[in-house]
């Protein structure tokens, strides 16, 4: 099923561009996934398709999104703006479009711009009760066309909490937390988004050499429900894991939860805090999905390669957060501690210096709209509040920035090379990344005048 964006206005193109004069952009939006990636150093998982972009582009060991959570994480990538906390913030944002998207934005410039599957907040970017409202855009005038195939899953909102062959999520307590079934790809919905994907490359491709084209496909899994086709879970049967770092809840006031968003799921009366066979089970299955994740990137890729279109094609790969996997007693996102803001990056683009070597500059997902304007040869937006990261791109000894965060109440954070600073209106974590505790132990009280200067540069970058 198909889902177009409805055009608001129509709008002038402010610098045509040929399809030979401009590179392609591919952008692949991966949901939940945690930096734990072979080419992050985690050699039981297995992702040989994303290392392969890592070994011809560019690793961002220390990429922070601006928020835990998949509405205000995409707002800040597709907009280049800190923004609101929570998952309606693009639906917010429609009452003031005064800055375009970065698909809006390479529009106006040319390009076709095409999404596909979970790009923006709802898979497809419409809003309504199921999804699928044609008349509530997620994000006017950014796409020529939004499409989200939804196959035995109904709509949108089926599948993006879908377990195999059509099952939907109603009531989550009697919804499996994770599953495997015997079959091929599309008896979940991220192998019906990849089709629908290779079908978009073909169209693009047939009009490249005139036109350029922005396609992003957004990739569902590992998103809860934890479910993969069978042989995705096979690399993981019986393999022992490394402990959980720092599994205990962290003392005092903190973003600590409940991982509601995980506990409401059917968990056969288990619970992984208690039980370390069922937080090994949980964590086989989340590595699962990441494979099977991996396995549809594979193809987008490959499909890119086949259309000849890869020489001239910006890849980026971008996970929508981090996840927590029992540290701090923490099984899902929304805490502003490190597992839920780390998430993979990796940039490449063509003639890049150095393929293949990481940089351990921090960056924000902020810097990838200008990143994009710049490397396609398109004036960056002034409205932007990231900065290009051409210059890691090009050197990745090259510096990066702190890393500011924040989530709903007005809790917020800034990162820093060495710490992480955590305020709300209630309490302030101080952490230190370079002593063995991290972010096990709060020495705010113990450095104050610290944390009254990275309050000062915090309060300084969020009034941008």
């Amino acid at each position: 099923m198909r889902f177009c964006s409805v055009l608001i206005a129509s709008f002038l193109i402010l610098g045509p561009a040929r399809g030979k004069d401009r590179p392609n952009v591919l952008l692949l939006c991966i949901d939940d996934l945690r930096p734990e990636l072979n080419c992050y150093g985690v050699d039981y998982i297995h992702s040989p398709h994303i290392d392969r972009v890592a070994a011809t582009g560019r690793v961002f060991r220390r990429h922070y999104v601006q928020a835990p959570t998949c509405g205000a994480s995409r707002y800040a990538l597709l907009t280049g703006k800190y923004g609101p906390g929570d998952n309606d913030a693009l639906f917010k944002r429609i009452t003031d479009v005064s800055s375009p998207t970065a698909p809006e934005w390479f529009r106006n410039h040319g390009y076709i711009t095409v999404s596909v599957g979970k790009v923006s907040h709802h898979p497809g970017g419409l809003g309504g009760p199921d999804w699928d409202d044609e008349a509530l855009v997620e994000m006017p005038n950014a796409w020529v066309r939004s499409v989200m195939p939804v196959g035995k899953w109904q709509h949108p909102r089926g599948a993006m909490h879908g377990l195999a062959n059509g099952e939907i999520r109603g009531n989550a307590t009697e919804m499996d937390v994770f599953q495997v079934e015997e079959g091929y790809d599309d008896i979940y919905p991220d192998g019906l988004i990849t089709d629908a994907a290779l079908q978009e490359l073909n169209e693009l491709a047939a009009a490249s050499d005139t036109e350029p084209f922005f396609l992003a496909v957004g990739i569902i899994r590992p998103h809860l429900p934890f479910g993969a086709p069978a042989k995705y879970m096979e690399p993981y049967q019986g393999v022992k894991l490394p402990p959980i770092p720092h599994p205990e809840k962290p003392v005092g006031n903190t973003t600590w939860h409940k991982s509601g968003e995980f506990m409401k799921y059917n968990r056969w009366d288990q619970d992984p805090n208690e039980d370390e066979d069922f937080a090994d089970e949980v964590r086989r299955h989340y590595a699962a999905c990441v494979t099977y994740a991996d396995a549809q990137a594979g193809r987008i890729l490959s499909r890119l390669e086949e259309l000849g279109l890869s020489d001239n094609t910006i890849v980026v790969l971008w996970g929508d957060h981090g996840w927590h996997l029992g540290e701090h007693a923490v099984w899902g996102k929304h805490t502003l501690f490190e597992e839920s803001l780390h998430s993979p990056l990796i940039i490449r683009s063509p003639g890049m210096k150095k393929p293949g070597t990481p940089t351990e500059a921090m960056v924000e997902s902020v810097d990838i709209f200008p990143t994009l304007c710049d490397l396609a040869g398109i004036k960056a937006p002034d409205f932007a509040h990231g900065t290009s990261l051409k210059k890691q791109l090009e050197d990745p000894a090259a510096k990066g920035k702190p890393a500011i965060s924040y989530f709903r109440k007005g809790s917020k954070t800034i990162r820093t090379e060495t710490h992480r600073l955590i305020t709300s209106s209630k309490h302030v974590e101080l952490y230190d990344h370079t002593s063995e505790e991290g972010e096990t132990k709060n020495i705010a009280k113990e450095n104050p005048k610290l944390v009254e200067e990275l309050k000062a540069e915090l309060e300084e970058r969020m009034k941008r």
